[in-house]
């Protein structure tokens, strides 16, 4: 079991910079793929980016080139940084961990371990 936090969400302007963490609990967290999905008021829940355990990533092309998913296996946190913001990235960012073989996944259902989600306004 891990349990995820994330933090840093907030309030910035269109064209600023957030960088999120998400902290996670155990002694195991180097075996876990990471990523972070966000969800949009009235819409579904979307992949954002993924970190595997070697540290290989992948992104939504949506975000592609504006944010980068990090890991630390030492302290046991994974971060986006995310620059460039735009409003149509408002939204509540998730942590989620993955256990079993690794590589990159986006699917939620992928995922076993979710975070309670951290709020990102972006105001234009």
């Amino acid at each position: 079991q891990v349990q995820l936090v994330e933090s840093g969400g907030g309030l910035v302007q269109a064209g600023g910079s957030l960088r999120l963490s998400c902290g996670a609990s155990g002694r195991t967290f180097s075996s876990y793929v990471m990523g972070w999905f966000r969800q949009a008021p009235g819409k579904e829940r979307e992949f954002v980016a993924a970190i595997s355990r070697s540290g290989s990533t992948y992104y939504a092309d949506s975000v592609k080139g504006r944010f980068t998913i990090s890991r630390d296996n030492a302290k046991n946190t994974v971060d986006l940084q995310m620059n460039s913001l735009k409003p149509e990235d408002m939204a509540v960012y998730y942590c989620a961990a993955r256990g079993g073989r690794t590589g990159v996944f986006s699917r939620q259902e992928q995922y076993d371990y979710w975070g309670q989600g951290t709020q990102v306004t972006v105001s234009s």
